[in-house]
């Protein structure tokens, strides 16, 4: 007995002096564990573990504790998560601390699996900061900020204090969601707790009020940090930059002790995203000259940004020179902005060459979108269909795009066609979709569908956004639907817009209402909306359509004198065009004289068509020279001399007129006149023969020819350019193509129905006569939109008072 007792005793005493040993190996064992989360080989963790079992020394709890903070630190992938559960699963539940389960829970939550996060949280015997912490930080950055912000709510209400780490989380949580009530309550604890002064704690906060727009809360902490970080300083910049206020932004920019690359960053992205393009590129320029920092990818993006928006292909060629010299990575934003500098620039092809080179995951919609605007600027719309048919996630801003390109590029029907498609399977349309296919249908004058599409922005809510307001009363008013355009503007006048004033006096001097025009004009200033240049133009043009020559010469003084408004072409041409109307042909020869650049075709062929209607055969010689010195392909030029010596008598002339321009090979301009008919488009021209209705058409408009002859007409054989026997005019002028829809829409509508028809060249004189006296014979209101101007013929009488 005393032999067993002893040998008990021995090995109770071999065991207490192994027993330092094991806790100096478990130590060593656990230091290097610690190692290996900054070391070039973390793997080296596994194989200190396969020892640490070797070795038997997996009872103690701060080695077990160290392997998982090891697994939740450095083990990526399925496996290293499994094996760190497993080695949870061996330590015996006594052994187990907090710090056991805060390694298990953190392992979780950084690998983003959040949901066994939530269990092992929930199974915790007990918690502590730490754990609530994990739980915080894990949801704010899965971007689960909502469920962030109550588990610190949770959190408090479980009797734990917040650490400076978990409240800068919930803080940032706050910023993102804009979740500005929570924040200023989070911001009370902050204080509370004494960390208002702690730098990276004020520097969220001051983020927090800054995405949550509260500026002056932002200023007054920024004011009240006792100290700042270069942190706190670009938080500022980027709060004032964000809000439009570059002064400021500017301001505490020169304020600051030192500077970041994130501080240039933000004041040139600042000025980019407030439109000041030219002050980005020139803050960029200084950035160069007087700091050290190398632009990075943000600095890039940015200026590319800004080279886009100004179209500036220089300085975007330079940019990328400057990427290739440095060897900067080409991540998404730098190929994107890339794309988008050298589409808008018009390098089309140098923009779809970055495409083609760049990987698909890299590109986004704003890249494939200017691109498809590039296209559209050149012309090539199949190309930018290609584009858009290869585009996965089509946005409304691509749909808006491409139906922009054709309109542009005067593709109507494939505008409306697309629409139709976004209609049936895209993205719903914006104020801008509606405003450009209201546009389409402005331009083919059709009233029916434009309706529809008025309609469609009542029920979307968009009617009265500025841009659809504004497209309503054009396509209104180029319809022909004059009293609706007005109606839509007297809903939307007090916004008091200069855009949509401006569309409504162009409109009335269009409709051949100049003195309404006029008027409008003036209650304008009265009620103090601010005229621009095409306003101008609008006003002068109604003046010359109206036949004001003194109230046009003094708008165009007061343009200059009172609004500054330095006079343009389209200003010059509008008053040689209201001299020359009126028959002041010395004032309009004067004038031109005066002018400080040479006049363009447009203020030529104003003066060339005066003289038509006025008979000036010498001055008509002089504009048409000019004319076709300026364009000599000008076909319009040719017909209006001729036009003029055929008024005049002189057929010798006007067959060499014709005949120069057979044998210098210039085309005419094709006339043709179109209407809409229940809903669908129906296309003539002179003596056609291709409408189905031909037949039917042909016979209207021979029964029209005789009825308004019999009513007094007298058809203007003067009109027909060819020197031919009487009969042969007649025929030639009763088959004009605005007659032949005329009879058309007399045939395929009811007895009282507004005639709608639109002519690409301006009406002649012959067809202005004679549409005055069918609007009477047939009781009829016929509503005409030529290339100049609109008529409303009725009752025997034109709008236009026979002055166009």
């Amino acid at each position: 007995m005393r032999d067993a007792a002893a040998l008990e005793l021995h090995a109770a005493d071999a065991a207490a002096a192994a027993r330092p040993a094991m806790v100096a190996a478990s130590d060593h064992y656990a230091r290097l564990l610690q190692l290996c989360h900054t070391a070039a080989n973390p793997g080296a963790g596994r194989a200190i573990h396969a020892r640490a079992v070797k070795a038997g020394l997996l009872a103690s709890a701060y080695l077990c504790n160290n392997l998982l903070s090891y697994y939740g630190e450095t083990a990526g992938g399925a496996g290293g998560l499994r094996d760190a559960q497993r080695l949870f699963d061996e330590i015996p539940a006594a052994r187990r601390n907090v710090f056991t389960w805060n390694s298990l829970l953190s392992m979780f939550a950084k690998s983003g699996r959040l949901a066994d996060a939530r269990g092992v949280f929930a199974e915790m015997p007990e918690r502590d900061a730490v754990s609530w912490t994990v739980m915080v930080v894990g949801l704010n950055r899965a971007g689960r900020f909502v469920e962030a912000i109550r588990t610190l709510l949770d959190m408090t209400a479980d009797g734990f204090t917040p650490t400076q780490f978990t409240l800068t989380n919930v803080i940032s949580s706050c910023a993102v969601t804009r979740a500005g009530a929570v924040g200023r309550k989070v911001h009370s604890f902050v204080v509370k707790l004494g960390l208002g002064s702690c730098v990276p704690v004020a520097n969220s906060v001051l983020n927090m009020y800054g995405k949550c727009g509260d500026a002056e809360t932002a200023k007054t902490v920024f004011e009240r940090m006792r100290v700042r970080s270069v942190s706190s300083w670009n938080a500022m910049v980027s709060l004032n930059t964000h809000l439009g206020r570059m002064d400021l932004a500017i301001s505490l920019f020169e304020s600051m002790p030192d500077r970041s690359i994130v501080s240039w960053n933000a004041m040139i992205a600042g000025y980019n995203q407030n439109g000041l393009d030219a002050k980005a590129l020139k803050f960029f320029s200084r950035m160069l000259h007087e700091s050290s920092m190398a632009p990075d990818e943000f600095t890039i993006t940015s200026v590319l940004s800004a080279c886009a928006n100004l179209s500036n292909l220089r300085i975007g060629k330079q940019v990328h020179a400057y990427i290739l010299r440095t060897e900067m990575a080409y991540n998404s934003q730098v190929t994107n902005a890339l794309i988008s500098t050298y589409a808008k620039s018009g390098s089309v092809s140098n923009a779809r060459r970055i495409m083609d080179q760049a990987a698909a995951v890299d590109l986004n919609v704003i890249s494939f979108t200017a691109l498809l605007e590039g296209y559209g600027k050149i012309g090539d719309m199949e190309s930018a269909r290609e584009i858009f048919d290869v585009m996965n996630n089509r946005d409304v801003i691509a749909w808006t795009a491409m139906i922009v390109g054709y309109e542009q590029n005067g593709r109507n029907d494939e505008a409306i066609d697309l629409f139709r498609s976004m209609i049936r399977s895209g993205p719903e349309p914006n104020s801008y979709t509606l405003a450009a296919v209201l546009s389409v249908c402005a331009s083919l004058a059709c009233l029916d569908y434009g309706k529809q599409i008025h309609c469609r922005a009542i029920r979307s809510l968009q009617e009265r956004s500025s841009s659809v307001s504004n497209a309503i009363i054009t396509m209104y008013a180029r319809s022909g639907s004059f009293p609706w355009a007005r109606r839509m503007f007297d809903q939307v006048s007090w916004r008091k817009e200069t855009v949509t004033w401006t569309s409504m006096i162009v409109a009335l001097a269009q409709h051949g209402q100049g003195e309404e025009a006029v008027g409008l004009f003036e209650e304008m200033l009265r009620v103090g909306v601010e005229p621009d240049r095409i306003t101008y133009v609008g006003v002068l043009s109604a003046c010359s359509h109206a036949g004001f020559v003194n109230e046009g010469k003094r708008y165009y003084d007061q343009m200059q004198d009172e609004h500054q408004i330095a006079p343009e072409m389209s200003h010059y041409a509008c008053m040689v065009d209201l001299l020359a109307r009126a028959g002041l042909f010395s004032e309009a020869q004067e004038f031109i004289q005066r002018m400080p650049v040479e006049p363009d075709a447009i203020a030529w062929g104003s003066l060339l068509s005066a003289c038509r209607v006025h008979k000036n055969a010498e001055l008509a010689e002089l504009a048409a020279e000019k004319l076709l010195s300026i364009d000599p392909n000008n076909s319009g030029a040719y017909a209006a001399i001729a036009n003029v010596y055929s008024a005049c008598g002189r057929w010798n002339d006007a067959a060499r007129i014709w005949k120069t321009r057979k044998d210098k090979a210039v085309r005419k301009e094709t006339g043709f006149s179109w209407t809409h008919i229940n809903n669908k488009l129906h296309v003539f021209g002179a003596d056609d023969v291709l409408h189905p209705q031909r037949d039917a058409v042909y016979r209207m408009a021979a029964r029209m020819w005789e009825e308004i002859k019999e009513a007094g007409f007298v058809p203007d054989l003067q009109s027909v350019l060819h020197d031919v026997d009487d009969e042969l005019k007649e025929e030639l002028l009763s088959r004009h193509s605005e007659k032949l829809a005329i009879a058309f829409g007399l045939i395929s509508t009811p007895e009282k129905t507004t005639l709608r028809i639109m002519k690409n060249l301006r009406v002649c004189n012959d067809c202005h006569a004679a549409i005055k006296v069918i609007s009477k014979v047939a009781d009829r209101e016929i509503i005409v939109r030529d290339a100049t101007r609109f008529h409303h013929f009725r009752d025997g009488l034109c709008s236009c008072k026979d002055y166009w």
